[in-house]
């Protein structure tokens, strides 16, 4: 029997951004990157491991908002013709780099790259990446998890409406219940925000377990008797995990992980920055934007970037993976002596592998093989953790999260805090307009509840708080929570009086698609 467990958790999200208004939009490119460096690359890792018969083990959450974007038909067809725009783009990038010995064979490798993309997407999985996830789950070899509605921050949320929070879980859950024919086990948290009484809306999901950062459970009530190192019961039941930060930190931090290593391709460093703005205004269309393209190396902080070597990097991260193992095979003995099964929580963002570190699908692929041939370290899923260690120590954790400072202080800044007096008004409002409407069974009152709902749960959304944040598209995330807000208040007026104007009712439901069996009922 394996002394010691590990569970490899990758969140995969992304805010729903669909503008059917414009021919293209900068901020769809999201989606569109995330396809072709991490979920695509994620998938072909995942399939070849199967495919070998190495028997592995991962957790997934995709959020509702993704989901609904990977179903989108206009964001599939945009999708297609964003990368055949990169292929013609390689195309000319190869023509112009034909005589120069280092750079020809990168733009091959971005050509073939992109081809491959398109031919895996179109030809071979039909534009449906939802389906493939699902075989892998079909296999025994992937649990995906779910996830709150639309990423909102469930403390902050439930502060001033216990229905609007709960409706974030269960909605979530009838999403997922939606693309994966099932009730899911595991849920992920938002930002791992977590505030005492959550649980409850989790139990009644029959959600099994989720994930806190490690404070969440060190500081939880009761002391818990096996730190980090083991699941514990909430006292509604559902069991919370403890992320590991030393393990976790070693693969995703820039500054002391693996991903800042000199050989690795440097993201920053682009062609949509570095070539002349004609030369790539076939997909920048007037915009400096990343494109996808990029021939350094990050090499280091000073001096100049040297190109990029494909072949160096991948034995890195097969140096990398083995490194991994090692730490955590070193961990584990140590937590042996403590006279029980350890398992070692590490979760990361899933853009990490690819987008972000674009050699990280090359560091996971070799760490699963390596892990197969040991025999003291088992891949484990926390749903096949909990069924094989049923008795667990029950504590009430702590509020927390996995954010700077271990609490909220990223989404209540001076930067963004304006959001959330109109927030907890349109969260009120919602409870009252539903409560009012309960047995109002006219197609016109559901299609306004529904999309009041809609409007809300966008509005909600984590993301548009860390982007002001952060300063990266800020504007576009104030824009984002003002229009649906704004949206929210002009349906509910309209609603109220009684004269709604349906041509203003149909574009919302035009614009903004996704959930269309949402349930508002949630809300009273």
């Amino acid at each position: 029997m394996a002394s010691g467990h590990l569970a490899l958790i990758l969140h995969a999200h992304l805010p729903f951004v669909r503008h059917p208004e414009h021919e293209s939009f900068l901020e769809e490119d999201w989606l569109f990157e995330a396809i072709s460096e991490t979920y695509i690359p994620l998938l072909v890792m995942m399939q070849g491991l199967v495919r070998d018969g190495i028997p592995f083990k991962l957790t997934m959450s995709i959020t509702p908002t993704l989901c609904a974007m990977l179903r989108d038909p206009l964001l599939q067809e945009r999708y297609v013709r964003h990368v055949d725009l990169l292929i013609e783009l390689s195309n000319r990038e190869l023509d112009r780099n034909r005589k120069h010995e280092q750079l020809r064979p990168l733009a091959e490798f971005y050509l073939e790259h992109f081809r491959e993309s398109r031919r895996l997407f179109v030809d071979v999985w039909r534009c449906d990446l939802l389906a493939q996830f699902r075989a892998l789950r079909e296999q025994d070899a992937l649990e995906i998890i779910a996830s709150a509605a639309t990423h909102g921050l469930l403390p902050i949320i439930q502060q001033q409406s216990r229905e609007a929070a709960r409706a974030q879980v269960l909605i979530g859950r009838d999403v997922y219940r939606e693309n994966f024919d099932t009730d899911p086990n595991g849920f992920w948290l938002p930002e791992c925000a977590y505030t005492p009484g959550l649980e409850t809306f989790l139990q009644e999901a029959n959600v099994r377990w989720t994930i806190l950062d490690a404070h969440g459970v060190m500081f939880g009530e009761p002391r818990p008797r096996r730190a980090i190192y083991a699941p514990y019961f909430t006292p509604a039941g559902p069991a919370v995990f403890a992320r590991d930060r030393e393990s976790s930190c070693q693969v995703w931090s820039a500054q002391e992980g693996y991903p800042g290593n000199p050989v690795y391709r440097d993201f920053y460093r682009d062609i949509g920055f570095d070539l002349p703005l004609e030369q790539i205004d076939l997909v920048a269309r007037g915009v400096r934007k990343f494109v996808g393209i990029k021939y350094h190396r990050i090499t280091g902080r000073t001096g100049e970037k040297e190109f990029y070597d494909r072949e160096a990097a991948e034995k890195t991260a097969d140096e990398h993976a083995a490194h991994y193992l090692e730490q955590r095979r070193r961990q584990i003995n140590e937590l042996r002596a403590r006279d029980f099964e350890p398992i070692i929580v590490v979760p990361f963002d899933a853009e990490l592998f690819g987008h972000w570190w674009f050699e990280g699908p090359r560091f996971l692929d070799s760490f699963i093989r390596k892990a197969h041939e040991q025999q003291d370290l088992q891949l484990t899923t926390p749903s096949d953790y909990l069924a094989a260690h049923p008795t667990q120590q029950t504590i009430q954790p702590a509020t927390s999260t996995w954010g700077e400072k271990g609490h909220l202080d990223v989404w209540i800044d001076r930067s963004n805090s304006w959001i959330y007096p109109p927030l907890h008004l349109a969260a009120r409002k919602m409870s009252e307009v539903a409560r009012a409407h309960k047995s109002d069974t006219t197609p016109l009152a559901e299609r306004m509840l529904k999309q009041l709902a809609r409007e809300l749960l966008l509005a909600q959304a984590s993301d548009w708080a860390f982007l002001m944040k952060t300063g990266t598209a800020r504007e576009y995330a104030e824009k984002r929570t003002i229009d649906h807000l704004t949206r929210f208040d002009r349906l509910d007026r309209q609603f109220a009086s009684g004269n709604v104007d349906e041509n203003f009712l149909r574009d919302c439901e035009w614009r903004d698609n996704l959930f269309p069996d949402v349930n508002w009922r949630y809300y009273i």
